[in-house]
C-alpha cells in the first residue's frame, strides 16, 4: 500500500508516522535482510541521519545484500560528513560522492529485491533534522505502483553515474584520497551550532524518570542508573552519536555532552544513549539528580541546547506559574503512559522563564 506522511506528527495516510517510520517499513517490515539492494540518494547526510539503521545495514550486507548510497560533497559547504561515510563503508556499502551541492537536490530511498521495487520520494535528507524535527513530506510507492511506472532503481542509479558529474568513491583503505576533502568533520572543534538548532525540549517526567530522584539513599528504589527517557525523535537534538557500545549483542550509540544542572549549580559530563536494536529510545544520563527530591512524576524538565555539545537542564514543579506556561509546548506523546514532550525556541523559552540561557560554563 502506498503512503504519504508529513512529519513531525503532522499528517499521515497510513500507519507510518514520518520518514523514519516509512524507512522502517521499507528496510525491516517488508524486507528480508540479505535479499537485494537498499538505495539511498541524498544531497545532505550526517551520522545521526543513519544511526537508526546502521545495524540493519550491517546485517543486510552480512547476509548477502547490497547497499548503494549517493551523497553530495563540497570543499566549502557542510553537505555530507566524514563520520556518516565512514560508518556506511564500515557497514559494507558502496558509497558515491558527487562534488558540488547544486548538482543534486534529490532525496529518495528504496529497495530492489526478488519481489520488486519500492521507492520513497521525500524532501527529507539523510540527516538528523531530515529524519526528525524538520517539516518533511515523504511518499512511499509500493511494488505494484513502481512496476506500473516501469521504475527501476538499477537503471536510475546507472544513468546517474553515467552523467558527466564529478563523482568519487571513498574507501577506508585510502584515508588521504581527495574525496575526503569534500566531506566535513561533524566533531570538529570549529563547528558552531546554527541558531535554528538552539531549542529547548519540554519534557513531562514519568515515574521511570523520577523514581531514583525521590528515593531515599539505601533502599532498592534508588539503585540502578538514573536516566531521563526521551523521545524516539531526538536525532537532531544531540551531536553525532559516534560512541558505539561494543559490549553485548545489541548495538547502542552514545555521545558525551556538557550538562549544566542549573538547579544544582553543577556542570557535569552526561551521556546520551540511543538503543538502535532495542526499544529505539534516547536516554539522557542525569545521575546528579539522584536522591535530590528536585523532581517528581509529571513535573517538567526543560533541556536547552546552547552549543554543539553544551546543554542546560532546569526543573519545574507541576502547578507552578512557569510549569503552566511551559506545559502546553509538550504536545507529543511518548509511549502510552501519558508522557509528553515538545520543543520551543530558546528565545521563546527565555521569555517564558524570565531569564537568559547559555550562561558561561561553571567551574
Amino acid at each position: 500500500m502506498n503512503e504519504l506522511t508529513l512529519h513531525p506528527h503532522v499528517y499521515a495516510t497510513g500507519q507510518s508516522t514520518g520518514l523514519i517510520s516509512i524507512l522502517e517499513r521499507l528496510w525491516l517490515r517488508e524486507q528480508s535482510l540479505g535479499d537485494g539492494t537498499f538505495y539511498i540518494v541524498s544531497g545532505f547526510a550526517n551520522y545521526n541521519g543513519g544511526v537508526r539503521f546502521f545495524p540493519v545495514f550491517k546485517h543486510h550486507i552480512e547476509r548477502g545484500g547490497r547497499i548503494v548510497a549517493v551523497f553530495s560533497g563540497s570543499t566549502r559547504q557542510a553537505l555530507t560528513s566524514r563520520q556518516v561515510v565512514r560508518e556506511m563503508l564500515e557497514c559494507g556499502a558502496d558509497v558515491h560522492i558527487i562534488n558540488r551541492k547544486r548538482l543534486m537536490h534529490a532525496k529518495s530511498y528504496g529497495t530492489q529485491n526478488s519481489q520488486g521495487q519500492m521507492l520513497v520520494v521525500t524532501s527529507g535528507n539523510f540527516t538528523g533534522p531530515g529524519m526528525s524535527q524538520n517539516v518533511e513530506m515523504a511518499v512511499l510507492l509500493d511494488r505494484p505502483t513502481t512496476h506500473g511506472l516501469g521504475f527501476s532503481w538499477e537503471q536510475m542509479i546507472s544513468q546517474m553515474l553515467a552523467q558527466r558529474w564529478d563523482f568519487y568513491r571513498p574507501s577506508l583503505n585510502e584515508p588521504a584520497a581527495p574525496v575526503w576533502q569534500l566531506l566535513y568533520d561533524e566533531e570538529a572543534a570549529t563547528i558552531v551550532l546554527d541558531d535554528t538548532d538552539k531549542v529547548t525540549m519540554i519534557l513531562k517526567l514519568s515515574h521511570a524518570d523520577t523514581a531514583r530522584i525521590v528515593a531515599e539513599p539505601g533502599p532498592k528504589a534508588g539503585k540502578g542508573t538514573q536516566y531521563f527517557w526521551l523521545s524516539k525523535d531526538c536525532y537532531d537534538f544531540f551531536p553525532p552519536l559516534t560512541i558505539l557500545n561494543k559490549k553485548g549483542y545489541k548495538a547502542t550509540y552514545s555521545v558525551l555532552v556538557q550538562m549544566n544542572y542549573v538547579d544544582l549549580q553543577l556542570m557535569e559530563e552526561s551521556r546520551v544513549t540511543f538503543e538502535a536494536e532495542n526499544n529505539l529510545d534516547f536516554r539522557l544520563g542525569t545521575g546528579p539528580l539522584r536522591y535530590t527530591k528536585l523532581a517528581d512524576r509529571d513535573d517538567i524538565a526543560a533541556i536547552t541546547r546552547v552549543g554543539e555539545y553544551r546543554y542546560e537542564l532546569r526543573l519545574y514543579k507541576k502547578a507552578t506559574a512557569k510549569y503552566n506556561t511551559l506545559a502546553p509546548y509538550a504536545v507529543n506523546f511518548i509511549g502510552h503512559q501519558g508522557k509528553q514532550y515538545g520543543f520551543m525556541t530558546n528565545q521563546d523559552f527565555e521569555v517564558a522563564i524570565g531569564e537568559k540561557t547559555g550562561s558561561p560554563l561553571l567551574t
